[in-house]
């Protein structure tokens, strides 16, 4: 059951608990799905008796569980580790990468599912006394559900926000009163841009704080800062999949980042080499949730990019290990333009910080049409609050784009309204190379 106590145990502790929920699992997965029984054949648990004996056992990618899902019998294949009659939801993966991925949970996952996220709620400060609004339909994707359910458990009373427009859902903040929001910041920006257009302000809400989940964007400086700007309200982040699980929750203190939920995950960051990259080096994400019970993973592999802190312990009390800086993005998100790596991130960072202009904008990659060469265009929108010309946010922007990027941006100021808005996750960048998809990642 869900225990804030756990997050203060000592590393070695944390360790030790690791690795005895880690050999469980592992028993758990060879013994009851027909997938892991043929992966694991050759792993013993019980002589996994150290984090460097880990990496002896081999990682689960995407492509993996999807190819047993549609190689198996029923929905989910050979991945099932209970009888079909224990499955109590089903969820399934966006399939931005491929197929969707359908994921099934017992009465015993889902439990799992909102201890998870009762761990993040509470360490964004949510208690008994608030009301958390959840502007969202849910649908099939796992979203939010464990987090309403985790609201519930916490004591707070909840407000579905399905079946809503945003005009309607800036009125239930104004009508009803909740001191929590949880949504993604691509969505927490058109809200705002919504209550103004309605002359709703929600700093004078009682909305104190944001959860945001679903994008990287509450941990990107600027992104977080123009979000409290906007709202009135403190910012947090939280990390997860429909796979993992809710694994990485942001706290009170202000370093950018996440903490790892340890007492529910095994989470590793490894280099090219499939080894452990040391503090403050980038590496890949693999994660193992140590209690999933229904279709159980190990090792299993998020593409995400991320860098461990060397901080042992945060001021906020926990000791569990930190994400500088939360995702910093997924491996097929990063894109090398004219041989210079290009990370979204630090675009968005540079957008959101920059005076004159709006949170929305759009980055197309192409083909040059007369040279062996990428061209690189940036839109955005031009605020009509602010009296600077299209010519001087164009340069500066240009000129702060290839400060940071060490690339050569064209830069399309528009008039506010213009770009496409995304009421959900954002959708900010189009690769439309043909010629040149060897330098893609």
């Amino acid at each position: 059951m869900w225990n804030p106590a756990l997050e203060t145990m000592s590393r070695e502790d944390c360790r030790e608990y690791q690795l005895n929920r880690l050999q469980e699992q592992l028993q758990h997965a060879k013994d009851n799905t027909e997938f892991y029984n043929e992966k694991l054949s050759d792993i013993r648990p019980e002589n996994i008796t150290t984090m460097e004996m880990v990496t002896t056992i081999p990682t689960t990618t995407k492509s993996e569980i999807r190819n047993a899902q549609q190689l198996g019998d029923g929905l989910y294949g050979n991945l099932l580790a209970v009888d079909t009659e224990a499955i109590i939801s089903y969820h399934q993966t966006s399939g931005t990468t491929g197929s969707p991925i359908r994921q099934s949970d017992s009465l015993r996952d889902w439990e799992w599912w909102t201890d998870c996220w009762a761990t993040v709620l509470w360490a964004h400060g949510v208690r008994p006394e608030d009301t958390v609004f959840f502007p969202f339909s849910y649908g099939v994707f796992v979203a939010f559900w464990a987090a309403h359910s985790a609201a519930k458990r916490i004591g707070a009373q909840v407000i579905p926000g399905g079946g809503m427009s945003s005009v309607q859902r800036v009125e239930k903040i104004a009508d009803l009163n909740p001191t929590v929001v949880t949504l993604t910041p691509t969505y927490a920006f058109r809200l705002a841009e919504v209550a103004a257009q309605e002359g709703i302000d929600l700093r004078a809400s009682a909305v104190d704080t944001i959860i945001c989940a679903g994008e990287p964007g509450a941990s990107v400086a600027s992104t977080k800062k123009a979000l409290e700007d906007l709202w009135g309200a403190q910012v947090y982040d939280h990390a997860g999949a429909t796979e993992a699980g809710a694994w990485g929750f942001s706290c009170s203190s202000d370093d950018l980042g996440l903490h790892v939920n340890e007492a529910r995950f095994l989470v590793e960051v490894l280099g090219p080499d499939d080894e452990p990259v040391s503090p403050g080096s980038l590496g890949r994400l693999v994660v193992t949730p140590l209690n999933r019970y229904a279709q159980p993973y190990v090792r299993f592999e998020l593409s995400d990019r991320v860098r461990l802190s060397e901080k042992n312990e945060c001021e906020c009390g926990r000791r569990y290990r930190f994400v500088a800086g939360g995702v910093l993005g997924r491996e097929d998100e990063f894109k090398t333009v004219n041989g210079t790596l290009l990370s979204p991130r630090t675009v968005e960072d540079i957008v959101h910080g920059f005076d004159g202009i709006l949170n929305e904008f759009h980055v197309q990659i192409k083909d040059h049409p007369e040279k062996d060469l990428d061209t690189i265009a940036i839109a955005v929108e031009s605020d009509q609050n602010h009296d600077y010309s299209t010519q001087r946010i164009s340069r500066q922007l240009r000129k702060e784009l290839r400060r940071h990027t060490h690339l050569t941006f064209t830069v399309n100021v528009r008039q506010s309204g213009t770009l496409d808005r995304n009421t959900h996750k954002s959708n900010r960048f189009s690769d439309l190379r043909q010629r040149r998809a060897q330098y893609r990642q």
